[in-house]
């Protein structure tokens, strides 16, 4: 057998960290590494324990999931650890930070199990998790009202095709959704979407997402 994924569980809300290990324990291929309930122990088990991902509620005592995020996954991080924010959807903004934070993606807390077994092996293989459907509800409509005034797509260092891609995604296209719609084969969307990631210095997909409102170039 290969080695199980393992999570660590922070939710300040005993019944619900009990509630998610108990479905994560219950799978062959995963494994709960650890639980706490407030942001600072977060950080604190997650630099110890090196989890494969980190399941991170946003509203915790002590230090927010946000800053835990952050300290864990922001930009400088040396090891960054691979997060994934429950949240809820009157939160939108704490979403959009938490993204910004460095997290890999997020779920709704009301999501069922399968949803958040899904979310936990995706963000584990290193991909990152987004709904198109809340990544345009949520995200879109709080960065629209914090986006900078000038307009980033001047000083974007991206050629217009890429910029085209770009705005696909911020839109929630996979790949071969991207493929068919501007008509090119899946192959060149992933090394449109390689050169993207590699001139604006993002990590994955969701951070292109949150670059693409933060610079106004979706609506």
């Amino acid at each position: 057998m290969s080695t199980p994924i393992r999570v660590l569980v922070c939710d300040d809300q005993a019944l619900i960290r009990t509630g998610l290990s108990t479905i994560i324990d219950a799978q062959p291929d995963l494994a709960v590494a650890g639980e706490c309930g407030d942001g600072r122990t977060a950080v604190e088990l997650a630099r110890r324990l090196r989890p494969d991902v980190v399941v991170m509620d946003v509203r915790m005592p002590i230090l927010d999931g946000i800053e835990a995020t952050r300290l864990l996954a922001g930009a400088g991080v040396e090891h960054p650890v691979k997060v994934l924010v429950v949240t809820t959807f009157n939160l939108d903004e704490y979403v959009y930070e938490a993204l910004r934070a460095g997290a890999s993606g997020f779920l709704l807390k009301d999501a069922p199990p399968d949803r958040l077994l899904h979310g936990i092996r995706t963000v584990a293989m290193g991909t990152a998790l987004l709904d198109p459907q809340v990544t345009r509800q949520l995200v879109g409509r709080y960065a629209a009202r914090i986006r900078p005034a000038e307009n980033g797509a001047r000083d974007t260092p991206l050629t217009p095709r890429e910029l085209e891609v770009l705005r696909l995604i911020a839109d929630g296209l996979s790949n071969s959704e991207i493929a068919a719609t501007l008509v090119i084969s899946h192959e060149t969307v992933k090394t449109f979407v390689s050169r993207i990631l590699t001139k604006l210095g993002l990590r994955d997909r969701v951070q292109a997402v949150v670059y693409a409102y933060r610079h106004g170039l979706v609506t």
